[in-house]
């Protein structure tokens, strides 16, 4: 979630990395009692996130500065919009400029590829959810993004849920360990609310890991035919999550295979930042 913490924590961050003794440029070129008013202009479509964290980086470098943000995470916007307007401090705004625009530039890259995504398996039962392929340190601003973009989030960290992948089973099964009952273990020593979810890449693993009660069956890498066959196997004995192989050209396949989820890691890790750009005028 992007609370005010979160927000002060990790945007004060990137400013005194983009700032660390402030900005030299602003301080000794320009008047210090000059003002401006700076526009947040769209250079092409897209689905807006961010709104939060670029008033956050200018109110943190200077909290005299008045920012209004134009439009919501989630709207959609065409080039030549105007999605916020920053006015005050003409220092102030270009110091923290670039901090602003890469963080929206960024997250409005992710509302958009994710929305992308969202439209194409319109109609099937699927959602669309993200992955823990995020930036180091920028999780909660990125997972917002998908959101905005209509996404779903899976867990949020390793803290949040068991997600039993290919390497845990493997050094389970090399220490001789028993999948279904090390699973059955699992489920007594955790809490009822904690979600179970077992990743398997080949049919015959699926009955062991319902055996042993996992709450969501991870089919990694199949087919389409062996999505399918999954899809007929579970029934609604678990939640079905697709992951693997999935892009824009073959998402709506894989929704229409019946499965529940499909996680997406090139939401947060291939997304492009979007083009947007802050206009200054002197006011």
């Amino acid at each position: 979630m992007l609370t005010p913490a979160t927000l002060t924590r990790v945007v004060g961050a990137a400013l005194d990395e983009d700032a660390p003794w402030g900005d030299l440029t602003s301080t000794t070129l320009l008047p210090a009692d000059a003002e401006a008013v700076a526009d947040l202009t769209a250079r092409e479509p897209g689905v807006f996130s961010g709104g939060d964290v670029f008033a956050a980086a200018f109110s943190l470098t200077d909290p005299s500065l008045t920012v209004d943000v134009h439009v919501g995470d989630g709207d959609e916007f065409a080039p030549g919009d105007v999605l916020a307007t920053v006015t005050g401090s003409a220092r102030s705004i270009l110091t923290a400029e670039r901090v602003a625009l890469n963080f929206t530039q960024r997250m409005s890259g992710i509302a958009t590829l994710t929305s992308q995504y969202v439209r194409a398996i319109e109609g099937t039962s699927a959602r669309i959810a993200d992955t823990r392929k995020t930036t180091p340190g920028l999780r909660a601003f990125e997972r917002h993004a998908v959101a905005s973009g209509g996404g779903r989030n899976h867990r949020f960290s390793l803290s949040d849920a068991v997600m039993a992948k290919d390497n845990h089973l493997a050094v389970l099964q090399s220490a001789g360990g028993d999948v279904a009952e090390a699973l059955r273990n699992a489920l007594a020593q955790l809490p009822h609310t904690t979600h179970v979810v077992i990743e398997v890449d080949r049919l015959d693993q699926i009955e062991t890991v319902l055996a042993g009660g996992a709450h969501t069956v991870l089919l990694d890498n199949f087919s389409l035919d062996d999505l399918r066959a999954g899809v007929a196997l579970i029934g609604d004995r678990a939640t079905i999550e697709a992951s693997g192989g999935v892009d824009l050209e073959t998402v709506r396949a894989i929704a229409e295979t019946g499965v529940d989820v499909i996680s997406v890691g090139a939401l947060t890790h291939s997304a492009r930042a979007l083009d947007l750009g802050l206009d200054v005028r002197i006011s």
